[in-house]
């Protein structure tokens, strides 16, 4: 059973590697270049600023935090750094299409708060949690 499923999703991913370069290959060469430069300084700037930020700010918190914290703290930067890029392109661009007022019509700056706040309430809550409960629990 495993070996079928591990058999269509190969199957899956195939096909659809091969239908995005089908659809990539409809480019002109303009825009495959700005592609290839955005796909290309994205790993650039993934390996070059935040990997080796996300560890040192990893070790650093390593050093601060009780061990108890240590994953519940992972867990919270994690959510940060992912609803920050998610939020990042409409963050301050409250009515920046004025003819339009169903685009961008929500506080987005305010969002990104609340769910911050709400994901490190709730590491705070899991790691008091986690030292309050049981070693068996544990």
């Amino acid at each position: 059973m495993i070996t079928a499923v591990r058999a269509g999703l190969l199957l899956a991913g195939l096909w659809l590697g091969w239908y995005g370069i089908t659809l990539l290959l409809e480019f002109n060469t303009r825009d495959l270049m700005s592609v290839a430069l955005w796909f290309g300084g994205g790993i650039l700037l993934h390996d070059a600023v935040f990997a080796p930020l996300s560890a040192a700010i990893g070790l650093g918190a390593r050093r601060l935090l009780p061990a108890g914290w240590w994953a519940p703290a992972a867990c919270g930067a994690v959510c940060t750094v992912a609803l920050t890029l998610i939020a990042a392109p409409v963050v301050g661009r409250r009515n920046a299409m004025p003819d339009n007022a169903t685009v961008l019509d929500r506080n987005y700056s305010a969002g990104l708060m609340i769910a911050l706040i709400t994901v490190w309430a709730l590491v705070v809550v899991v790691a008091l949690g986690r030292r309050w409960a049981s070693p068996a629990q544990r």
